[in-house]
């Protein structure tokens, strides 16, 4: 849980300090001034760079503070020389500060100071506000925009990495669901049958010396018992396997075939960008939709679409049947319910047509990469 100071991003990188460069600028403004004022001004601008790493290396009030020394200084080099880009670096700095309520207070006092000085440069007819309108115009725009990037950024990246962090906790929830599932399912299949071996084979045993007949069938059935188990076991294995499209579209294939219904397949069934868990849902969808359409679709056709994109995948399974009669038909069947059941647990969606035919879209969220971290000012 973050701290309520911690208001800046833990690890901003290099990316404050690459714009250093430009603190060679304001030289050029005093330049021709007297000693004094090239002390001074020099004397202002080290200052200005230490309250800036300071700011992004403090926590609690004292980023307000170093924060509000820099537009103090901005305001000084503004008045004394004409210089007001350093602006641009606090709008960087404001643009990172986690806290909401504080980065509207600290955008507007900004926001206000720049407008206002731009304001009184023009009014005082200063020639270098003058001569420099556009520049002071493009500061001004990076005034706006910079600290709400910023802040967007920062807030998407914070949200990205909770995403992460909640897909890690339902994979490990799914994980466990599932040991205890296996565990449920070997504790009721094997349980019981090995249970029931072991009775039996006392029981052969006893009548093995008075009642031979008895005993042998009692070990027929020990035989048959431990066979059912063996089965049992081998159905548990497949359902843990997960699925793949690529897969399940040859055993399509087959059915659609055996059915006289001519398949048509359009895009990659090998999925980079979606997970296991997600193509397996996926997987067992597309094979009770063509379930659904060579029970009852009467069909002679049958489309399937796989459409990925950067943020989802999309499955459109078209046929040329009779389609679904009712408004209301879409969740009637288990098997179409199960699989809304099924999209809903990863986040998926389902959409059913009925118009010339029955087209079913799917769609599951895909696995996207973390975008690059911008650099800025």
């Amino acid at each position: 849980m973050q701290k309520w100071y911690q208001i800046f991003q833990r690890n901003t990188g290099l990316s404050p300090y690459v714009w250093v460069v430009f603190y060679i600028l304001p030289f050029y403004y005093f330049s021709s001034s007297s000693t004094s004022h090239i002390i001074l001004g020099t004397a202002i601008i080290l200052v200005f760079f230490a309250c800036y790493v300071l700011a992004f290396v403090s926590q609690g009030w004292l980023i307000y503070f170093w924060t509000s020394v820099q537009i103090a200084i901005s305001i000084t080099m503004t008045l004394l020389f004409s210089y007001m880009y350093f602006s641009i670096f606090i709008a960087y700095l404001i643009g990172n500060i986690k806290s909401k309520a504080a980065f509207t207070t600290l955008y507007i006092i900004l926001m206000v100071i720049t407008i206002g000085l731009i304001n009184y440069g023009f009014v005082s007819q200063n020639p270098v506000f003058i001569k420099q309108i556009p520049f002071i115009l493009l500061n001004l725009i990076g005034v706006i925009l910079l600290p709400i990037t910023n802040f967007n950024r920062n807030k998407s990246d914070r949200l990205q990495v909770q995403l992460e962090d909640a897909n890690k906790k339902i994979s490990e929830l799914i994980k466990l669901e599932e040991r205890q599932r296996i565990a449920r399912d070997l504790h009721d299949t094997l349980g019981q049958k090995l249970s029931l071996i072991g009775l039996k084979s006392d029981l052969a045993g006893k009548l093995l010396d008075q009642y031979p007949e008895r005993a042998h069938v009692e070990i027929n059935d020990v035989r048959l018992t431990a066979r059912s188990a063996l089965k049992e076991v081998r159905e548990m294995v497949t359902q843990m396997r997960g699925m793949r499209l690529e897969d399940e579209l040859l055993r399509i294939r087959q059915i659609l075939k055996a059915a006289h219904i001519e398949l048509t397949l359009e895009g990659d069934p090998k999925l980079e960008h979606t997970s296991l868990m997600n193509e397996n849902v996926l997987s067992m969808c597309m094979k009770e939709a063509v379930t659904n359409v060579v029970k009852h679709s009467g069909a002679t056709a049958c489309s399937i679409t796989i459409e990925p994109s950067r943020k989802e995948l999309t499955l459109r399974i078209q046929d040329n049947g009779v389609g679904i009669m009712g408004e209301n038909a879409v969740f009637r069947g288990h098997g179409l319910q199960g699989m809304k059941e099924r999209l809903e647990f990863v986040n998926g969606c389902m959409e059913l047509r009925s118009d010339q035919g029955t087209t079913l879209v799917i769609k599951v969220p895909n696995i996207t990469e973390k975008p690059n971290e911008e650099v800025g000012p």
